[in-house]
C-alpha cells in the first residue's frame, strides 16, 4: 500500500494533537521540546500538507478549527495504532533477544523479585530483565498496552482478559510509630480504625485496594487519607516520625517490628490475606523467557500465609 505524498508525518501530527490537548503552541512546544517558532512552523506546513486551517490562533492560546478537531481525533486513532506498533515491534526483539520486560507491583518489585531474579539469571549470562515498578493498576494497564510481557500485582483486582499464576500470600497489617497512643493499647476495634484518617498509598494500589475492598466487605466506606504517598518506603517513614497510623504489607515493615520502631496493633475483626500473583494478557503468547521464569516460581498453595 503506497501512501498519498500528503500524508502528514507521525511528528506533526503528535505536536498539532499536544496543541489542541493543551490548547497553546507555546505549551506544546515545551511538550516536545522543541522552540515555538519551530512548532508553529511544523503545524502551518501540517495545514499546507492537508490543506485545510487546522487552528484558530489568538494572543490567548490556539483553538481548533471544525474541520481541525476532526483531524485531531483521526491523529489520535493514528499515534496509538504507531504506538501499539513500536509496542509489538519492542516485544519482537525482546523475545529474540532474550530480553524480558516485567511490570511490578512495589510490595512484589521490592520483597520478592530481586531474590527470584537474581537466581533465575544466575546461570542464563546472555539474558536479561527490565523490571518497571508501578501500583498494579499501572502494571495491568502496561499489560494491555503491551508495554510490558509479564506483570506481577497484589490488588484484589482480576480480568477475564488475564491469565494468572499464584505466586505467594501476604498479609496486611496495622502499624503505629512509638509515640501514637495505639501504642500502649496494642489493639483497636475495627470502627476506631475505619474512622481514624490514615497514611494510604495512592489511588490504584494494590494495598489500598485491598484494605478498601475488606472494609467493604464489612459495611464500612473506604478509609480516610491523613497522607497519601506513592511508595511503601515513604509511607513507613511517615509513620515512623509522625502521628498517624497505617495498613501495610507485613513483609516491609519486618525489620522496623522487630528493631521497636513500628509497633503492630492487633484489630481482632480485621484479617487481610491477599494473593499476590503473577498476570499476562491472555490474548498473546508469553515470550519463552517468561514461561522459564514462571515455571521456576514458587508454587504456595492457595488460602496459605507469608
Amino acid at each position: 500500500m503506497a501512501l498519498a505524498p500528503t500524508t502528514p508525518e507521525l511528528a506533526a501530527l503528535d505536536l498539532f494533537v499536544s496543541v489542541v490537548e493543551l490548547g497553546s503552541l507555546s505549551k506544546a512546544a515545551a511538550a516536545h521540546g522543541i522552540a515555538q517558532p519551530s512548532a508553529s512552523s511544523r503545524v502551518r506546513y501540517l495545514e499546507r500538507q492537508v490543506g485545510l486551517t487546522l487552528l484558530e490562533r489568538s494572543p490567548s492560546g490556539s483553538s481548533p478549527t471544525a474541520a481541525g478537531r476532526l483531524v485531531a481525533g483521526w491523529a489520535e486513532q493514528v499515534l496509538r495504532a504507531a504506538n501499539e506498533l513500536n509496542a509489538g515491534v519492542d516485544a519482537l526483539k525482546a523475545r529474540r533477544s532474550g530480553r524480558l520486560r516485567i511490570a511490578a507491583s512495589l510490595t512484589i518489585a521490592e520483597y520478592l523479585l530481586p531474590p527470584w531474579l537474581e537466581t533465575f539469571l544466575r546461570h542464563r549470562p546472555t539474558d536479561s530483565i527490565n523490571l518497571d515498578v508501578a501500583n498494579s493498576a499501572a502494571v495491568l494497564e502496561r499489560l494491555s498496552k503491551r508495554q510490558a510481557d509479564l506483570g506481577f500485582i497484589e490488588s484484589p483486582e482480576t480480568s477475564d482478559a488475564m491469565h494468572e499464576q499464584l505466586v505467594a500470600h501476604d498479609r496486611l497489617i496495622v502499624i503505629v510509630g512509638t509515640s501514637h497512643p495505639w501504642g500502649r493499647r496494642g489493639e483497636v476495634m475495627l470502627d476506631e480504625l475505619a474512622s481514624t484518617p490514615l497514611i494510604l498509598r495512592e489511588r490504584g494500589s494494590g494495598t489500598r485496594e485491598a484494605l478498601e475492598a475488606a472494609l467493604a466487605a464489612m459495611g464500612f466506606e473506604a478509609p480516610r487519607s491523613a497522607l497519601e504517598l506513592g511508595s511503601t518506603a515513604a509511607v513507613r517513614a511517615a509513620v515512623i516520625a509522625g502521628t498517624s497510623p497505617t495498613v501495610i504489607s507485613e513483609r516491609a515493615v519486618v525489620t522496623e517490628l522487630a528493631a521497636g520502631s513500628l509497633i503492630e496493633i492487633t484489630v481482632p475483626e480485621l484479617a487481610v490475606q491477599r494473593r499476590l500473583r503473577a498476570v499476562w494478557p491472555s490474548a498473546q503468547p508469553l515470550p519463552p523467557l517468561a514461561v522459564d521464569l514462571l515455571a521456576s516460581l514458587p508454587r504456595p498453595e492457595d488460602g496459605g500465609s507469608i
